[in-house]
């Protein structure tokens, strides 16, 4: 029933599959290979950006073959909006004191880098032995952001996407693949 469903979105509501499952599967694999052959014999603190980075994450930490920590922060800067509002908020902020830590902020995607640099900035604030990202979208790559996101899963076009635990105004985080409308996004 949920595949006939998330095939009648697809087609009914315009919206077409950018990376799939299988895709999607293999590089957080990578990615996590990359971050635990960097981490060996330490135990980073891997603080997820809620709510869209939390399959991610979930799918993430199971591939990694080190000990860590999680934590989570909530930041609203969207909204019910496709675009960020420009104004970020701290919802819910880390149960951990990061001083002396290996830190890793674990987030979905990077538009125009606000958000991140938001919490980026914060977190340097509280001196972590080390501080490094690790990011499912890119889509930053115009040159908007200056972070320097060491783990990239995939650079994207300058479109608003969905699925995999990114929404829109709280509908298809449960989709298994990332995709994006082919009509106008205005039109949603």
């Amino acid at each position: 029933m949920y595949e006939h469903a998330l095939k009648r979105m697809t087609v009914t509501e315009g919206f077409e599959v950018l990376i799939d499952r299988e895709r999607l599967k293999k590089r957080v694999s990578e990615l996590a290979a990359e971050i635990s052959a960097d981490y060996q014999n330490r135990r980073p603190l891997l603080v997820v950006v809620l709510k869209g980075s939390f399959i991610f994450a979930a799918d993430l930490v199971r591939e990694l073959d080190i000990e860590h920590v999680i934590d989570f922060i909530a930041i609203g800067s969207y909204g019910s909006a496709q675009r960020s509002s420009g104004a970020v908020r701290l919802l819910k902020d880390l149960n951990h004191n990061i001083e002396g830590q290996d830190v890793i902020i674990v987030e979905d995607i990077v538009d125009s880098g606000l958000t991140l640099g938001y919490i980026y900035a914060s977190f340097q604030a509280r001196r972590p032995n080390t501080l490094e990202i690790v990011a499912l979208l890119d889509k930053s790559w115009n040159g908007d952001s200056d972070l320097n996101i060491k783990y990239k899963g995939f650079e994207i076009p300058d479109r608003f996407v969905i699925g995999y635990g990114l929404d829109l105004d709280e509908q298809y985080r449960g989709l298994p693949f990332i995709a994006y409308p082919k009509e106008n996004e205005e039109s949603l």
